[in-house]
């Protein structure tokens, strides 16, 4: 009878005990913070073997263009600590984005193993909206966008085209290399029209040199018949 009840007791403790992972990185999600003028970043990172056996690395697949990595080593013994490198093109990223490299082992226990990355790229220029919409229709009233440049250098607008001659626009500073408002008016909401300003800047970092607005008049569905349009003037 004993005997069983020690049984029971192991068998109890095996089935709550949950799978150790086997392969890790140290401090979980690998921070990528590159500055405003990187095209791309280059960051290093460790992680452990937990495991009790070898682990081959069979493959490295990234979710994303923008990311590619690799690993020293093409396998690890139990206990070993290993190093890999990671490039990101930030490109036209902003904010938070969470990005992974997945890992095919010769592990049963732990056939795929997720490495996990967050970019963090800084908001030079904010738009907004930015995008100025119309209803076909309405009243061609003139709408704003407000130009912000959040980063840690001035930028002054210097010249602003638009791509379609059905709108009008001008530009005033808030404060002057800090904050614009650009005013765009059409010239009529009779007919459906999708346009850009193309707003140059004077900075010397190729990438926040020029900028990209949005104007469109497009349908109202009836399910927004109610619905405010992004830009509009207060009190027009």
């Amino acid at each position: 009878m004993k005997a069983l009840v020690r049984l029971a007791i192991c068998l109890a403790v095996f089935v709550i005990i949950p799978a150790k992972a086997e392969m890790k990185v140290d401090g979980g999600r690998i921070p990528v913070n590159p500055k405003p003028e990187d095209e791309s970043i280059t960051v290093e990172f460790t992680f452990k073997n937990h495991g009790d056996k070898p682990v081959k690395i069979l493959s490295l697949e990234s979710g994303c263009h923008c990311l590619n990595a690799s690993l020293d080593k093409p396998e690890y013994l139990a206990g070993e600590t290993g190093k890999g490198k990671a490039e990101f093109k930030v490109g036209s990223f902003v904010g938070e984005h969470e990005k992974v490299i997945t890992v095919t082992t010769n592990n049963p226990a732990q056939e795929e193993w997720t490495i996990p990355f967050l970019l963090t790229v800084p908001e030079v220029v904010s738009i907004e909206p930015k995008n100025v919409q119309w209803w076909v229709g309405e009243a061609a009233s003139p709408k704003v966008m407000n130009v912000k440049v959040n980063g840690p250098n001035p930028m002054k607008i210097l010249n602003i085209t638009s791509t379609r001659e059905t709108v009008t626009f001008e530009w005033k500073p808030v404060t002057e290399g800090r904050e614009y408002n650009i005013t765009v008016t059409p010239k009529s909401t009779a007919d459906i029209v999708i346009g850009a300003l193309k707003i140059e800047t004077d900075s010397k970092i190729p990438k926040y040199a020029r900028q990209l607005g949005f104007f469109s008049i497009v349908k109202q569905p009836e399910s927004r018949k109610d619905e405010p349009v992004a830009g509009a003037v207060k009190g027009k």
